[in-house]
C-alpha cells in the first residue's frame, strides 16, 4: 500500500490512495469504509431515510448531482460503502447496488438502453432474465436474440446494427457452461456493443470479468457474496459514465438497497475467499462422486475433466464455485424421488447458502418456460441442481444418495 502522503481533505480519497495496489483479500475487508467521528471500527449502519443540510443553498447545490448524502433511495453512507468494496474487488470504477439480482439486470438494461435497441443473450440465463427481456423490455421496443453461450459464431451471426448489448452467465445456471469472454469481447468491441456478464456463481474471488474484456459485471448479492441466505440484493459494475446511466434509473425509480442488508454483504465479502475455496472443494468432490455413481447420467461442473470447456474454464477461472447440476437416469419421477428422499439439504431455489440446497429447475427456477427454450436450453426434466455448502461432504454425499440408491 501506499505511503504517500495526500494533501485532499476528502476522507474517501485518503483511504483508496492508501488501498492503491492492496490485494483483494484487504480490500474484501477494508475497502469503502470511511470512520463517522464515533470512531467505530466495524462498518455503521444508517438507518435513514434523508440526511439534514446546513442551508437551503446547501441543499440546492448538493441536489443536482446527488452530492453526497441527499436521500437513500439513491444515496447511503452504508449502501456507498458496500457499492466502493465491491467494485474494488471486481476492479471495476463504479458500482450501482440494488433490492436484488433481477433489479439489477432491470436497472442495467433500462438505465442503458433504449426503444429499438437490440440485445444478443445466451440461452442459459435465469429463467427470470428471460422473462424480463421477452415479456417486459419486448414491450417497449427492446428485443432479444438468443443464442449458445459457448458458441461466439452464433453471437456474431447474431449482432444487427441497432445491438448494444451482450448478456451472459459464465459458468452457466444450471449447467455451468462456459462463456470464452476474450473471444466475446472481441466481437463486441468493433461494434460498439457492451458486454455484461452475470458473475453471481463464481463472484469477483474466482473471476473477474472486466479483466477479461467484459464492459459491465452484475451480481444478485443475495447469494454467496451474503453467503447465508438472509437478505436481498444486487449490484452493476462498470465504468463511471455506463453507470451513471444505471444510477439515474435507479435515482428515479427506486429499485434501492437498503441500509441493513448493504451491511449484511460488507460482512459476507470479508470471508467471501475463503467461503468460495470450501465450496468449490466439496462441489469438486461431490460431482467427481456423482461422475461414478450407476444412477447418475450426467454432472454438468466445469470442474471436471470430462466437462467440454475444462481447459477454458481453467484459462479464466480461479475456482469452479460451488454449483452443479446432474441428470438421474428416468425423468421428473425419478428427480423428484431424489429431491424428496434428502433430510438435510434444504429443498429451495435459492443458492450460495452455507447450507446445501436442491432444486429441480424444469419446475422451479426455469418453470415460466415453454417447453421448446427448456429443450434449446438443455434443461431436462431429469435434472437436478444442487448448491453444495459448507457442511460436511461426506454427510452430503450420504443425503444424497439416500434416493439415488434407490432409483
Amino acid at each position: 500500500m501506499s505511503e504517500q502522503s495526500f494533501s485532499s481533505n476528502d476522507p474517501l480519497a485518503r483511504l483508496q490512495n492508501d488501498l492503491e495496489g492492496a490485494a483483494q483479500d484487504t480490500l474484501a475487508v477494508r475497502a469503502g469504509h470511511v470512520r463517522t467521528m464515533e470512531a467505530e471500527h466495524a462498518e455503521a449502519i444508517f438507518p435513514t431515510s434523508s440526511f439534514v443540510f446546513s442551508s437551503a443553498a446547501e441543499a440546492a447545490r448538493r441536489f443536482p448531482n446527488a452530492d453526497g448524502n441527499i436521500y437513500s433511495r439513491f444515496t447511503n453512507p452504508t449502501v456507498r460503502t458496500f457499492e466502493q468494496r465491491i467494485a474494488a474487488m471486481e476492479g471495476g470504477e463504479r458500482a450501482v447496488a440494488t433490492a436484488s439480482g433481477m433489479a439489477a439486470i432491470s436497472s442495467l438494461t433500462l438505465g442503458m438502453l433504449e426503444q429499438g435497441d437490440h440485445i444478443v443473450c445466451s440461452r442459459s440465463v435465469f429463467g427470470s432474465t428471460i422473462a424480463l427481456f421477452d415479456k417486459y423490455l419486448g414491450k417497449f421496443g427492446i428485443t432479444t436474440t438468443y443464442v449458445d453461450v459457448n458458441k461466439p459464431q452464433e453471437w456474431e451471426a447474431a449482432v444487427q446494427p441497432n445491438t448494444r448489448l451482450f448478456f451472459l452467465e459464465t459458468p452457466s445456471n444450471p449447467l455451468a457452461e462456459v462463456a470464452d469472454l476474450r473471444a466475446l469481447a472481441a466481437i463486441a468491441r468493433p461494434h460498439g456493443i457492451k458486454v455484461a456478464v452475470d458473475n453471481c456463481i463464481l463472484t469477483p474471488t474466482l473471476q473477474q470479468p472486466l479483466k477479461l474484456g467484459a464492459d459491465i459485471v452484475v451480481h444478485s448479492a443475495t447469494k454467496y457474496i451474503d453467503g447465508q441466505g438472509r437478505c436481498l440484493g444486487g449490484v452493476v459494475i462498470g465504468n463511471h459514465q455506463d453507470m451513471e446511466k444505471v444510477f439515474g434509473y435507479l435515482r428515479t425509480a427506486g429499485p434501492s438497497m437498503s441500509p441493513f442488508n448493504a451491511w449484511v454483504f460488507l460482512k459476507g465479502l470479508e470471508t467471501l475467499r475463503i467461503r468460495m475455496q470450501a465450496h468449490s472443494a466439496s462441489a469438486q468432490e461431490l460431482a467427481e462422486w456423482l461422475e461414478q455413481h450407476p444412477k447418475v447420467a450426467k454432472v454438468y461442473y466445469s470442474g471436471l475433466q470430462s466437462h467440454p470447456q475444462h481447459e477454458l474454464a481453467r484459462s479464466q477461472q480461479k475456482g469452479f464455485g460451488g454449483l452443479l447440476a446432474f441428470e438421474v437416469k428416468g425423468g421428473q419421477e425419478e428427480a423428484w424421488k431424489v429431491i424428496d428422499c434428502t433430510r438435510m439439504i434444504s429443498i429451495t431455489g435459492n443458492l450460495g447458502d452455507t447450507r446445501t440446497t436442491i432444486t429441480h429447475p424444469s419446475t422451479t427456477t426455469h418453470g415460466k418456460m415453454t417447453a421448446e427454450a427448456k429443450a434449446e436450453a438443455g434443461i431436462k426434466d431429469s435434472l437436478i441442481r444442487v448448491s453444495v455448502g459448507l457442511e460436511d461432504i461426506d454427510d452430503i454425499k450420504a443425503d444424497l444418495a439416500r434416493g439415488l440408491d434407490h432409483l
